[in-house]
Order: structure tokens, then C-alpha cells, then sequence
């Protein structure tokens, strides 16, 4: 039996799982921009600037999002979002340097991590 949370801790909930959307919608425009911003040709650079935030989006879909068209181990789960942003992270990278990487970076981790523990608790 759970016990049910504080009103506070329902808030911060609230506010982590929006905070974790905010992300992923960063992650999917990190990799378009990314794609958009390689010197391999104005209808390769659309095409990888359509298809590497898809692919990431697919795949989301398909494994990490909360309604997940199929259901996978939680590791599994954190595998996927490890490539999406992991991906997204390096796209940041080459494209402004290492401090917006590391907060970038830092911020996943720690979002992820608040919503694993409270996910496991509940």
C-alpha cells in the first residue's frame, strides 16, 4: 500500500514532469537543428533536419514515452532516453560549445533521476 504524497511533493512532481517534456521537446529541436546546420547540401541538411528528430521521436514513442506503443524493462527504457538525449547533448555540443552541453546534460540527469526515485517509491 502506498501512502499518498504531500501536497508539495505534488507539486515538485507536477513541476519535474513538465520540466521533463520541456526537455524532450529541446531534444527533438537540438536535433533538427543540428541536422539543418551540416555542410552536406541545402536538400540533405532538410532531409537530416526531418529525419534524426523523427527517428529520435519514433523511437520515444515506441519505448520511453509514459503511453509507449510497446512495454519494455524500465532499464530499457532508460536506454532509449539515454540515445535520444545523449544524442541531443552532443548535437549541443558541436553546435554551442561545452557549457550549454553541460547544462543541458546535467539538467536531463537530474530530471531523470528525481522521476526514476519517485516513480520506484510509488
Amino acid at each position: 500500500m502506498t501512502t499518498p504524497l504531500r501536497p508539495a511533493v505534488r507539486a515538485f512532481l507536477l513541476v519535474n514532469e513538465g520540466l521533463a517534456f520541456l526537455l524532450e521537446l529541446l531534444a527533438l529541436g537540438l536535433l533538427a537543428w543540428w541536422g539543418y546546420t551540416r555542410d552536406i547540401g541545402t536538400a540533405g541538411s532538410l532531409v537530416l533536419a526531418v529525419t534524426a528528430p523523427l527517428g529520435a521521436a519514433v523511437l520515444w514513442g515506441m519505448f520511453a514515452a509514459p503511453k509507449a506503443r510497446f512495454t519494455i524493462p524500465y532499464a530499457a527504457q532508460l536506454a532509449v532516453k539515454t540515445v535520444v538525449f545523449g544524442g541531443a547533448a552532443l548535437a549541443l555540443l558541436v553546435l554551442g560549445g561545452r557549457l550549454p552541453f553541460v547544462w543541458f546534460a546535467v539538467t536531463v540527469v537530474l530530471n531523470t533521476a528525481l522521476a526514476s526515485y519517485y516513480r520506484t517509491r510509488s
